[in-house]
């Protein structure tokens, strides 16, 4: 253990979260066969089988997952350290369109005290007892040991689209409530699938589909209109949930709060 650096365990990090060499070749700057070479060396060095290699990518064992769980609540402070900086960092973990909304309020959310944000945009919910993020935005009451979580408010979806005569609907290929109701309900209806709620949006702006939309969303572009009333199926409470360790620091705190003041307005404008 005296040999590894936080080199390796960054890499280790990256490969971990991406779920394998290719998908994190971006995110690290080294090649596949360097990064399989690394975590090879990393797995000599402690005696422990990390991967499970398989064609596609790689999953953790055991051994690797009580790793990564013991380096996620350190690797903030040790990047502090190693990259000389003394401005914390605070990820933001939510949904396509609340990171939207958000990244919209960077500013009102960063405040005046020193701070890194990093905005995480994942229909996926990331673990936050792992701290993957400090700070998460959830469609249901997160029930996670250790977790402290806040509602903010409700939120609405309707169908929009640029012209209620368009009959071609946005398909999300994806396990999202919406996703799910457009395939539920529009089983046989003329569709255009994607594979990210934003491109449902651009193709209700370009005036070829209707796409389900939350109305906080919807209702802010100039060029849509909202062609069905709110699908009550998939109204939903909105929460905040992080740490409850890491909610006490001062930095984290003051994002919780202008995080929450912020999208409480969207949920009452509603």
């Amino acid at each position: 253990m005296d040999e590894i650096n936080w080199d390796d365990l960054k890499l280790f990090l990256a490969v971990a979260r991406a779920g394998g060499l290719g998908p994190a070749e971006a995110a690290t700057g080294k090649s596949a066969p360097t990064l399989g070479r690394r975590m090879l060396q990393l797995e000599r060095r402690l005696g422990q089988e990390l991967f499970v290699r398989k064609p596609r990518g790689y999953d953790l064992t055991e051994d690797g997952l009580a790793l990564l769980d013991k380096i996620n609540g350190i690797e903030e402070r040790v990047l502090d350290l190693v990259d000389g900086s003394a401005v914390p960092l605070v990820k933001v973990s939510a949904g396509t369109w609340v990171t939207r909304a958000l990244i919209q309020s960077a500013d009102t959310i960063r405040g005046s005290t020193p701070v890194r944000l990093r905005f995480m945009s994942a229909e996926e919910v990331v673990d936050i007892g792992r701290r993957e993020a400090v700070i998460g935005i959830r469609n249901h009451r997160p029930d996670g040991v250790g977790l402290a979580c806040r509602r903010i408010g409700k939120v609405s979806f309707a169908v929009y689209a640029g012209n209620p005569k368009i009959t071609t609907w946005a398909r999300v290929v994806s396990s999202t409530p919406s996703a799910l109701w457009v395939s539920e309900t529009q089983k046989s209806a003329d569709s255009i699938e994607v594979t990210t709620p934003q491109n449902a949006l651009d193709l209700a702006l370009a005036g070829i589909a209707r796409a389900v939309l939350p109305t906080f969303i919807g209702d802010a572009q100039p060029g849509l209109i909202a062609v069905s009333d709110r699908i009550e199926e998939l109204n939903h409470s909105q929460w905040m949930v992080t740490h409850h360790e890491d909610r006490f620091l001062p930095e984290v705190r003051g994002v919780i709060d202008r995080t929450y003041a912020v999208l409480r307005r969207i949920c009452d404008a509603g």
